[in-house]
Formats: structure tokens, sequence, C-alpha cells
């Protein structure tokens, strides 16, 4: 869920703490890859919510949206226009050809990890086949950055190459967050650099035992982003496609650890560019 400011100091986690990031976070892989197998077109985003609440607490797992704020699901759903924090009804039905990003975040034993990814519903476009390729690439390209050591300005900056290089805009009013024992803690992760926007953000040195929620959200025209009525719902103001990918993060000595992999081998490795991503309500993402 994503972010709109800062404050406070980042926290680096115990190893029992990132364990139980860990955990949540390979419940969370495990929800979406099973949540796949429903998105087809007449699905309700209602019923996608059901399965995932279902799924996450089944596995011993408390969905983290659920009340976060007021807000009143399991899950963000955002097709098409929307950028992030769709509300699930049972009156917005999956079609072919949309694209659909899903946030969702869970807790367990107090400790928080978060995940998007932005799906295909049936055969899309070679223009939203493209903007999501482009997105994922971002994600990745931008934990690679997310080494103790670094700035948080080197993941902003490298986001914001890749994206707007492939001619998107990157969202500004929205960005990724710290997580941990609480949902959203700092710092806040933008997604371009602007000094003058988030200037305790940036320069933030990376720390082994850091943990990231790094979620380029990008859209197809301009950046400016609408509130709906529900006053959770952001979606582009030009109506033009939006994709959100985003990964739970550990900062270590060496490659960026992944924390919001499928449970089992492998999972201690380099980012790959098949992310995942959603955001909060007012600031962050998800």
């Amino acid at each position: 869920m994503a972010r709109k400011g800062g404050g406070r100091q980042p926290t680096c986690k115990s190893r029992a703490e990132l364990q139980a990031m860990r955990e949540a976070g390979g419940i969370l892989a495990g929800a979406l890859d099973a949540l796949e197998g429903l998105l087809r077109p007449g699905v309700t985003t209602a019923e996608l919510d059901r399965s995932t609440e279902e799924y996450i607490r089944a596995h011993g797992a408390t969905p983290s949206f659920k009340g976060l704020y007021g807000y009143p699901a399991t899950i963000c759903c955002a097709p098409n226009d929307v950028v992030v924090h769709g509300i699930p009804d049972t009156t917005t039905v999956l079609r072919e050809g949309d694209i659909l990003g899903i946030d969702v975040g869970a807790e367990v034993r107090g400790m928080h990890a978060d995940l998007t990814r932005t799906f295909a519903i049936g055969e899309v476009s070679e223009r939203a086949k493209r903007l999501m390729e482009k997105t994922k690439e971002a994600l990745a390209a931008g934990i690679a950055q997310a080494v103790e050591g670094a700035k948080v300005q080197d993941i902003s900056r490298t986001i914001q190459e890749i994206v707007e290089g492939a001619g998107y805009s990157v969202i500004r009013d929205l960005t990724g967050h710290g997580i941990g024992r609480r949902f959203h803690e700092p710092p806040s992760i933008p997604n371009f650099v602007a000094l003058s926007q988030f200037p305790e953000d940036y320069g933030v040195r990376l720390r082994r035992g850091m943990t990231l929620a790094i979620e380029p959200m990008v859209a197809e025209g301009a950046f400016r982003i609408v509130r709906d009525p529900d006053r959770w719902t952001y979606r582009t103001a030009d109506g033009k496609l939006s994709a959100h990918f985003e990964h739970t993060v550990e900062v270590t000595r060496g490659a960026p650890r992944i924390l919001t992999l499928p449970a089992g081998p492998g999972r201690d490795c380099e980012p790959r560019p098949e992310g995942s991503g959603a955001a909060g309500n007012g600031g962050y993402g998800s």
C-alpha cells in the first residue's frame, strides 16, 4: 500500500523479525499465485478479496490492510486506469483485455510484508503488455540498488530513468516505504528524484537489516492522479493505463534479499524482473 509522507528514523530488524516478515511474504506470494487461477472475465473483485483473505488466514497470517486507516478489505484492486487503493466490490467485474493490479499485505507475529502484481485478464493489448513489462523492469532495477551504503535516492533515480526512458510517467503523489512492525515506516521511497519534495528521505543511507517496500507506480500518460469520492481509489487523471509492481526487500551486506517470494529453495536471490507490488492511503502506495 503506497505512502505520501516521511518522518521518524528507519529501523533495522532482528533475525526473528526478518524471519516473520519472510514468512508473511511467502504467504502473500502463495496467495497471489493461487489467485491467478481466478483471474478471468466475469469474476468480481469482491470474489478475489474473499479468496485472498481465506488463503492468508488459512496459512496462519492476518491481512494487513483490513482496518488499516479504516480500509475495509484485504486487497486493493487497480483495474486499468486505477493506480492504487481500489476497494473490491460486487459491481467491478473483470473483462477480457483488462489489466488488474492487486496489492496485498500480511502480518505474522507482529511483522508485515507487502506485495503487488499487475495481471493481464485474458488477451491484452501490446501497449498494456509493454507497460507492465517496463514497470517490472523498473522494480527489478530499483531493488538492485537497495544495498548497504547506498541511499534512497539511488533507488528513486534508477526507477525514474527506466520509466521515463520508456516514454512513461512515474506517479509522484504516492511512494514506497519502509515496513516492519508498522505497515508504513520511514523512509519514503519515491520513484523519482525531486529533492525539494522528500529532502529527509532521499539522503537516508541504507543499513543492513532495513526493510523496504519498493513499488513503482507507472502511468502510460501523464503522472497527475485524481481521487474518487470513496477517498481511497486513485486513478490517472487522463484515463490512461497504470501498472504497479512491488516487493518487500531486506537490505544486506550483499545482494538485496526479496522477502515476498514463494516459500522454498532459492528465496535468497538477486532481484528478478518478475515482480509484484500496490500502495496505502495518505501518501504511501500499499
